[in-house]
Parts: C-alpha cells; structure tokens; sequence
C-alpha cells in the first residue's frame, strides 16, 4: 500500500511556552490597545534566536520556486501560502503560529476572544520583496471567502538579518484619514508586529525597496479571524483589499511619467527634434509667467 506521508526530514521540534506567552501578553496588552493610529505592539527576539536563523536558512530565494507573483501599480511582490512549498521547520512554525497557545496568547494581547486561525493561509505563509517592489498602503480584506469569517488581526515576523535603515521596507501605519504616516517600523530580524484589521487600518510600504540586488525583503505572515465583529467595527460591507492614495501621491506619479516620456524621446528621437521640444516647452512655460 503506498504510504501517505511526506519523505522524513529529521529536525529538533520547536514548541512555544505558554506561560512565556501569557507573560508577553500580560505586558504588552494596555500598549497593543491605546497604540495610534490603531492597536498594533511590536515585539523583537519573538523566537528563539536558533529557530529564526533556521527558518531563514530555509526561506527559498525569487528562483528556487514557483512564487505567486504580484506585479501591478499597487504591489510588487511574490508570495508562497502552500506548506508544501516550505522547509520542514518553517511548516512547524506557522503550525505552532496557528496552534491554540498562540491564540490564547493573542486573545490576552488584543482583547478579541474566539480567534480562529486559517490553515489555509490565505494572502498568507512566506513573503518576499525584491529590489524595487512595493507594497501601497491599503487596509485588508475583511472577509475569509471560504471560512466565511471576520478578519481581526495580522501577525507579520520579519526574517531579514542586517537590515540597513537605508534599503527601506519600512511597515508604515496611517492614520484614518490618510493624512500621515503614524508609525514607521523596520523589518528587521525576528521582529514580531501584530496589529487589528478593520476597514480603516491603514498599512503598507509604498516606497520600493532600495536594498541590493542580492538581498530581498523576507517575512511570514498570519491572518486571524472570529465569527463576527463589534459594532463599532463595521463600517463597509465586504470587500477586497482597500488601496489608499498617500498624500502627494498623484503628484509624484505624473513627474515620473514626465521624466520616462523625455527619456523615451531622447531614446527615439534625433537631438535636435529633443532641443527643438524643449525650446517650445519652454516658450509655452514663458507665455504664461508675469512681465518682469
């Protein structure tokens, strides 16, 4: 008879403690609730620092597999949500991530009882962002189409060692009206963030990535869900991911279609057809100033 489960990889079980947990819970819970521009905690050293190198170790580079590719104005960035695209030990962690002593653990940070995780990971499991991706700020989808459930939170652990200030990839919350950025977080190794999703929770990172071309942006990322939310909570019926325009947004894309479209014409066009535009350009810019 042939066997159902999967070729045998030896490796040392990793489990969380649950009065550790508890105890994290317990001191961050007051800050998770009043944090702006909504309830978010970031927690360092969420694992054991040899089990997040080992996870790392793990994490499949843009070409060792078939990513799920995002590549649009909104977002830029690959995706894997099977299990069986993942190492051995990555799947034990997200199973433990979606195991009853992370939930009870997050149920005592935010306050929302009847977390229910999804083992379908979906939008979830590995991310990664290579140089130039982006993801635009948004607030999440609000219903799990198959579990038929409310979304409630995020958990994110970033997995990226050495992470210099300047390569960006910052998690950025905004505030409801979309008039600023409230909180710039940088996602450096085994950094933990879980933050509620409503329909007006803000986030992204709508800047690309300026990281070395060897180098991406690496992550996990959990979805959990209840049956059901407060009323003060509900506040559009459902729906997809909700992109937002940050401030000064349409401005910065029009002078970058402006600069593409000169680049083309001086690619495609003789230099003095290229003086020729300028000059006329110019002449129209003149017309329009006050006399000296």
């Amino acid at each position: 008879m042939e066997s159902l489960a999967a070729p045998r990889t030896a490796i040392e079980p990793f489990f969380f403690d649950t009065e550790t947990l508890q105890e994290l819970a317990a001191r961050h819970a007051g800050a998770y609730r009043t944090a702006s521009p909504f309830p978010h905690v970031v927690i360092d050293d969420f694992l054991p620092e040899d089990v997040a190198q080992r996870v790392l170790d793990e994490f499949p580079s843009p070409d060792d597999l078939d990513w799920y590719q995002y590549g649009n104005a909104r977002e830029r960035k690959l995706m894997a949500s099977h299990e069986t695209l993942m190492g051995p030990l990555t799947r034990q962690v997200l199973g433990q991530l979606n195991a009853v002593t992370v939930i009870g653990f997050l149920e005592r940070l935010t306050g929302v009882d009847g977390l229910v995780p999804d083992p379908h990971l979906l939008g979830g499991g590995m991310h990664q962002i290579q140089r130039g991706g982006f993801l635009k700020v948004h607030a999440d989808f609000n219903r799990h189409h198959k579990l038929n459930l409310d979304r409630r939170l995020n958990l994110l652990l970033y997995l990226n060692r050495d992470w210099h200030e300047e390569y960006g990839g910052h998690l950025e919350l905004w505030d409801p009206e979309m008039q600023r950025c409230v909180q710039r977080i940088a996602p450096v190794f085994n950094r933990c963030v879980v933050f509620s999703t409503t329909s007006w929770s803000y986030h992204g990172h709508p800047h690309p990535l300026t990281c070395p071309e060897d180098r991406t942006r690496r992550s996990l990322a959990l979805y959990y869900y209840s049956n059901g939310r407060p009323d003060s909570e509900v506040q559009a019926p459902n729906h997809s991911t909700l992109f937002k325009r940050v401030p000064g947004e349409n401005a910065t894309r029009r002078v970058a279609l402006r600069d593409t479209a000169r680049h083309v014409a001086r690619q495609l066009l003789p230099p003095l057809a290229v003086t020729g535009l300028a000059r006329a350009r110019n002449a129209v810019r003149g017309r329009g100033r006050p006399a000296a």
